[in-house]
């Protein structure tokens, strides 16, 4: 019982230290179900520019999970999650990004579980196209999600790094 209690106290500041490393700014959100103890069901859009690449921002649209334990943040949330991007402004692209080849890049990471489950955004550049493309994905240790969304964003203004 006392390593029990132990292991949930050490989950929970786990869980509140990985929730700071996350750099999204939350737009709003809308319930999704009602839930009678603790907060309800509900997808939450979040913003995020891609750090590396000034001009480009993105919307993340998640579900999240209520309940007693998604109000202390315990609780998993379930992988589905949508993903749209945008010139927002000139688009700087970095010489390391125009020549990286098609491993990508992530962009943004955040724990969608108290342990080892993040919804993540990759970021990759098609040369023929000059196109980038961002897709997200949630990730488990052991089993891997199908689930997935992908959003591009064509450079038509910007400023190639030599």
């Amino acid at each position: 019982m006392i390593v029990r209690k132990k292991l949930y106290r050490l989950a929970i500041a786990l869980g509140c230290l990985v929730s700071v490393a996350a750099f999204a700014e939350e737009i709003g959100s809308v319930d999704t179900a009602f839930v009678f103890l603790g907060a309800n069901h509900k997808i939450v859009i979040e913003a995020f520019d891609d750090p590396k690449v000034p001009g480009v921002s993105c919307h993340l649209s998640r579900a999240k999970t209520g309940g007693v334990k998604g109000t202390f943040g315990i609780a998993e949330d379930t992988s589905d999650a949508s993903i749209a991007c945008r010139q927002t402004g000139i688009i700087t692209l970095p010489q390391e990004i125009q020549s990286k080849k098609s491993d990508g890049e992530r962009v943004f990471r955040e724990s969608t579980s108290l342990l080892f489950k993040h919804m993540q955004v990759v970021r990759f550049y098609d040369v023929k196209r000059n196109t980038l493309i961002y897709l997200t994905y949630s990730d488990k240790l052991i089993d891997g999600s199908p689930k997935n969304s992908i959003s591009t964003v064509q450079i038509t203004n910007s400023i190639f790094e030599k």
